[in-house]
């Protein structure tokens, strides 16, 4: 669902970048004064498994489209919504700056359809459900929920964008008809996925789950062991699994063309030939692949190389963060 910048007016692109801004800062405020030293790593670890997965995009019977995970849900439930909100942005900065994957002009919208409403409202939803006590039944509930009514929310904001910047050939209530069935099918197999991994976090660690009062317990595996495995699914899902990836236009590709006819949209303007200039110098490796070369070599090399540097992006922009508050302290 990532937004390319020719489905974003300049005034609505500059608007999002504040509110999203506006979370960006309320979540380094919360993560700088986060306790458990644990969920750094978790953040990094983490932020490389969403990069890798949404590089999967799985297909959806019947329709000819496909979807991908967004991960809002998958993150909040292990690291809460500031520590899910600012892994969220590290991986779609990546994306955005190494691979042109969504527009630079649209990052601000990408982050908040596809992060805020996975991270924020997602947490609401998870908090609710886990009240009285967590058990693996909530959590797959709330995984499948979460991840259903999150990116609805996301893929009514992506109409409403659109209709904001006066986007004519995408009238409101056809783009809406288009996009809202089509992500819904992709919310409940995210779900499903959000549920798989959770599950087995809750069986390993439970204490690394949001809103959880369970203990260490020698008898499950150790905190390094979890996140080695979650690690080692990673790099095997960008370095091989991606390698499969359906090859059907995702839900927003989808529903464009089913609405005008092309899964892209032309922009003409200054600004977006800037955006679009300083992408393709940031864009090494353009549509996850090198540059005049689309040999699987490369898509194994940028699953791999990609989960790294968010890996990096968050553990060091996190360790920072505490750092900056230390040293003011001090």
């Amino acid at each position: 669902m990532h937004m390319a910048d020719a489905l974003v007016a300049p005034a609505v692109a500059g608007t999002m970048y504040l509110c999203s801004t506006g979370a960006a800062t309320y979540s380094v405020k919360k993560v700088r004064d986060m306790a458990d030293p644990k969920k750094i790593p978790v953040m990094g670890i983490m932020g490389a498994f969403v990069f890798a997965t949404q590089m999967i995009n799985f297909t959806i019977p019947g329709t000819g489209s496909s979807g991908h995970l967004c991960g809002g849900m998958l993150l909040t439930a292990l690291l809460g919504p500031s520590g899910a909100f600012l892994t969220m942005i590290s991986v779609l900065l990546i994306q955005c700056l190494l691979f042109a994957d969504g527009g630079l002009l649209a990052l601000g919208c990408n982050v908040w359809n596809m992060a805020f409403y996975g991270c924020f409202v997602g947490a609401l939803i998870w908090r609710l459900f886990m009240k009285g006590g967590m058990t693996r039944g909530k959590i797959i509930a709330a995984s499948i929920v979460g991840s259903v009514v999150t990116l609805q929310m996301g893929a009514f904001s992506v109409v409403l964008e659109t209709l904001a910047s006066g986007i004519t050939e995408l009238p409101f209530s056809t783009f809406l008809l288009a996009m809202q069935p089509i992500h819904l099918a992709i919310g409940a197999v995210e779900g499903l996925i959000t549920a798989a991994v959770l599950s087995f976090v809750y069986s390993a660690r439970p204490e690394l789950l949001y809103c959880s009062y369970a203990s260490a317990n020698e008898n499950r595996l150790s905190v390094g062991k979890t996140l080695a495995i979650i690690g080692v699914c990673a790099a095997l899902i960008g370095g091989g699994l991606s390698l499969f990836a359906s090859s059907y236009p995702d839900g927003l590709e989808w529903s464009l063309e089913r609405v005008t006819g092309s899964t892209e949209l032309d922009a003409e303007g200054s600004i977006y030939e800037a955006a679009g200039s300083v992408q393709e110098t940031t864009s090494l490796l353009p549509d996850y692949a090198f540059k005049g070369n689309e040999s699987a070599v490369g898509t194994s090399f940028s699953g791999i190389v990609g989960g790294a540097v968010v890996a990096l992006v968050c553990i060091g922009g996190c360790t920072a963060f505490k750092f900056y508050k230390k040293a003011r302290t001090a």
